[in-house]
């Protein structure tokens, strides 16, 4: 007799939690559609994808572009439906939706949901949020920030095989209806510049050139570039910030190829001076030769302190790039969003947008803090330091003028150096041109109804504003006295998440996608920083470390507040033959508003991909 046991039959695969998708809803109603309604029987057979997305955020144009690759190679299987959800008051524009949907080539249907409806019933924390839902109308996925177009490509090729052998997958063209294109000479332009011959050159972002026009601000003179997204030496993808050097040529923020490109002005030779065209992602080189140092979303630059700095608004930090030694490195921030300033290689930028050169400082703006800093030499005169002039943190903004201590703005993407010493701030959702006088210390405005100014330069006793949503130059002589504005002050509104007081745990929750495992290599795979506004909410569990759990505990006395998250996760194929396997990055940032009340939740889960198995 044979006493080997038989083998054990192999463990089924788990399932895929099933949870039954809500209805898309959005007073904004329906975009790229062909004024067609979409509900979710229209999507019945498909596999849907819902990038939950604001205009405003970096991190959400990132998810875009890594999105389309997928969308073009599934066009017959995958619907894509962008949920806009506004952070900004502007946002809620439904002009301004139409406008950011043409502005950054989004080629798929678009729900407007300016009072977050349908971000409430799919739970979602955090821009941006993609949840995939299966051709039966169940979410069987979850994931929050960037880095999860392999993961969803994976799932993606699952569910086809899975739904095709069921006879449940609907083949075919999806709703997507592209709107009519629109004839101006510039469209949606992002950043202009003054020429040494008194033409000016503006970067026409969302028809990727660059186009030089006469001193009218209306005359082509030539355009630059292919008008196709592209990498090579006759074309951009979304350039923005344009800098003069030294030598008279022109330093262009290639925004979406995570580049510089140096323009020739004399031959009009376009090269690549700066990044690979990849990404930037937490665990690159931080500093090295320009063309192997991966960069992220550079929207601006500006000649300072006798190299060119960026604006490197993909992780919220100011670089530099020297073109006497071809090398890059970071100048300023850690990468964590926020407002802290200090030194400046700990200090914390959102997303800075605008640079400009004055003397001893360079101003920024920093959009997503509504904010007016500056860098200057710190105090030694040994290394650089951060302040702030306007603005205060992550979830204020507004329009109001006077002291600028409690003065608002509200997501300004340019600023300006003026003669006089002050600075005109392109305050672009508030399509306004304030000024900041260091003198006084004084916040006016400028000008008003201008839509969406996202950059301004001088020209003699003029300034010419870009008017990027009217597609437009406009000149304006600089007034001498500032126009009255009723004051207007917001806040982020999001409803806050109801804790109980004491100890709070904090789940971010992070399941390696199907086929891939977490990256131990060389150490800790994961990493978890925790901050609160106000710093008193926090008794305990503030700061870094490398577990996705961890046990908060809230102080006495402090009834509401924002908690600052930010988590990342790295995993590798999980293949044994292969000695190099791919391997990706995860990462999300999270302020999530709390109100502490007896009876509210012991634990605040956070997903950063998956599903959250522990959900009541």
């Amino acid at each position: 007799m044979n006493d080997v046991a038989p083998a054990p039959t192999p463990a089924p695969a788990p399932r895929r939690a099933r949870v039954r998708a809500p209805e898309l809803v959005g007073e904004g109603g329906w975009l790229n559609t062909g004024g067609k309604s979409l509900g979710l029987a229209d999507l019945r057979g498909k596999i849907a994808i819902l990038d939950f997305w604001t205009f405003c955020c970096i991190n959400c144009l990132h998810v875009l572009d890594e999105l389309r690759e997928l969308e073009e190679k599934h066009r017959d299987t995958v619907v894509i439906i962008g949920v806009h959800s506004p952070k900004f008051v502007h946002e809620a524009d439904h002009t301004a939706v139409v406008d950011a949907v043409e502005r950054y080539g989004v080629e798929h249907p678009v729900l407007d949901d300016p009072e977050l409806v349908t971000w409430k019933q799919y739970a979602v924390r955090a821009w941006p949020t993609l949840v995939v839902i299966d051709p039966e109308g169940y979410v069987v996925a979850q994931h929050a920030g960037e880095g999860h177009a392999h993961a969803i490509a994976r799932l993606v090729e699952e569910l086809e095989a899975e739904h095709e052998a069921k006879g449940t997958l609907r083949r075919g063209d999806g709703p997507y209806v592209a709107p009519e294109p629109v004839a101006t000479h510039l469209r949606f332009p992002g950043k202009a510049l003054v020429l040494p011959s008194g033409n000016l050159l503006v970067s026409d972002s969302t028809r990727h050139q660059l186009v030089e026009v006469e001193p009218d601000g209306e005359s082509v003179v030539r355009r630059i570039g292919s008008g196709e997204r592209g990498f090579g030496s006759d074309s951009f993808n979304e350039p923005q910030g344009l800098c003069l050097l030294p030598d008279g040529s022109v330093i262009v923020a290639d925004t979406v190829n995570h580049a510089l490109r140096r323009f020739d002005l004399a031959t009009g030779e376009v090269t690549t001076v700066a990044g690979t065209g990849r990404q930037w992602w937490q665990g690159s080189p931080t500093s090295g030769p320009a063309l192997e140092v991966d960069l992220s979303s550079p929207w601006d630059v500006a000649w300072w302190a006798d190299r060119v700095w960026i604006a490197m608004a993909g992780v919220h930090q100011l670089w530099s790039y020297d073109p006497a030694t071809g090398t890059v490195r970071v100048e300023a921030g850690t990468t964590n969003e926020g407002l802290v300033d200090g030194p400046a290689a700990e200090a914390w930028f959102a997303q800075p947008s605008g640079l400009a050169a004055a003397g001893d400082r360079l101003w920024i703006a920093d959009s997503e803090t509504s904010a007016l800093r500056y860098v200057h030499r710190a105090g030694d005169g040994d290394g650089f330091a951060i302040a702030s002039a306007v603005g205060t943190g992550l979830f204020d903004f507004g329009h109001r003028d006077g002291d600028a201590a409690q003065a608002l703005l509200q997501h300004p993407l340019g600023v300006t150096a003026l003669p006089d010493g002050s600075v005109a701030v392109c305050d672009t959702y508030n399509h306004a041109l304030r000024r900041y006088d260091p003198a006084t210390g004084q916040v006016t405005t400028l000008a008003t109804d201008l839509r969406e100014p996202s950059d301004a330069v001088l020209v003699g006793d003029d300034i010419v504003v870009v008017e990027s949503a009217r597609h437009r130059l406009t000149r304006l002589r600089l007034p001498e006295e500032a126009v009255r504005v009723d004051a207007v002050a917001h806040r982020t509104q999001r409803a806050a998440t109801e804790v109980a007081p004491g100890t709070l745990r904090l789940d971010v929750v992070f399941q390696a996608p199907a086929g891939q495992k977490l990256d131990t290599r060389y150490g800790p795979s994961t990493r978890l920083l925790v901050s609160s506004t106000p710093p008193e909410l926090l008794a305990a569990g503030e700061g870094k470390g490398t577990d996705l759990s961890r046990e908060l505990t809230l102080a006495e006395g402090v009834t509401e507040g924002v908690l600052h998250v930010s988590a990342m996760a790295a995993s590798c194929d999980d293949d044994p033959d292969n000695e190099y396997p791919a391997c990706h990055v995860h990462q999300q940032d999270w302020g999530v508003p709390v109100r502490v009340v007896p009876g509210g939740a012991a634990r605040l889960p956070l997903v950063l991909a998956g599903m959250d198995d522990d959900r009541a």
